[in-house]
């Protein structure tokens, strides 16, 4: 398999996985909080990543850069941005979370020009903005939420927080395998949000039982593999690639939504034109990126 076919193969499993992870999310939202799921997501992804370090050869060389870019990349990305987006689940729904997150690949693909020199031609343009046109419609096709005007706030802090992370895990990927680089980026984000949580006095992790707990487990198993399938599509590919397609994951929540959360979202007219506005963006990016 060659870079230009794993890279669109690695991005869209991982889009796949973040809409399941969205979905495990919002059912265990029913029975539990934010930060109680943010917490366990971040234990599954720090010792499912260590273990796979055992198992693929062990630590070996670690660079002192690559290790400083990818414990700020725990900070930043997964404690900023991954409970940014839990809270923003909870407050504003789904839908709407998903439509401002997409704000993602653009601004990845702003900062990789600026500070990766990147090239970006104008199928990859259209395709990001096509895309992220294709997954607002599709969003606000939802059944109405109320919320705050200011809570918009949250999934574009989120959004913003992952742009930035991308460009620091490419540039730590210069030095590290992506096997360590995630296990690093788990372990200092677990340590972050453990120390967070017990300066609080949250109580939230010792009294998750049940289903509410096996939602959020299996939400850490979506969630964390796919961030790690989408860091090795970082070291194949250009982050204004990657990003775009992995962006695509509010098409699959949408697929799914019928399945898991029944009568949360309707298909109509909108949702069919924001699934051809996503199969067009993906296509510009995956097949006339090059040309």
């Amino acid at each position: 398999m060659n870079p230009s076919t794993i890279v669109p193969t690695l991005a869209l499993t991982a889009a796949v996985l973040s809409a399941a992870a969205t979905i495990f999310i919002r059912q265990g939202l029913r029975g539990g909080d934010p930060y109680t799921g943010f917490w366990i997501n971040c234990m599954v992804g720090a010792g499912g990543m260590w273990l796979c370090v055992l198992v693929t050869g062990g630590i070996g060389h670690v660079s002192t850069r690559s290790l400083l870019l990818f414990a700020a990349a725990g900070i930043i990305g997964t404690v900023g941005g991954r409970l940014a987006r839990f809270v923003a689940i909870e407050k504003v729904g789904a839908s709407v979370a998903a439509a401002v997150i997409n704000l993602t690949p653009l601004i990845a693909t702003v900062l990789a020009i600026l500070f990766l020199g990147e090239h970006v031609t104008l199928p990859i343009v259209m395709g990001t903005v096509v895309i992220v046109a294709g997954t607002v419609l599709l969003s606000v096709s939802g059944k109405q939420l109320g919320f705050r005007p200011w809570m918009i706030t949250l999934p574009l802090l989120s959004a913003t927080a992952f742009g930035v992370v991308a460009i620091i895990r490419k540039v730590g990927l210069g030095e590290m395998r992506p096997v360590l680089g995630t296990a690093i980026n788990y372990t200092s984000a677990l340590i972050a949000i453990s120390s967070l949580m017990l300066a609080s006095g949250h109580r939230g992790i010792y009294t998750c039982r049940g289903w509410t707990l096996a939602y959020f487990i299996a939400a850490g198993v979506a969630e964390n593999v796919g961030v790690f399938l989408t860091i090795v599509a970082l070291g194949y590919g250009a982050v204004s690639v990657v990003l775009p397609l992995t962006a695509a994951a509010p098409l699959f929540v949408l697929l799914f939504t019928p399945l898991f959360l029944r009568g949360v979202e309707v298909l109509t007219a909108r949702v069919a034109v924001g699934t051809v506005l996503i199969v067009l963006g993906v296509y510009l990016i995956t097949a006339l990126s090059g040309k």
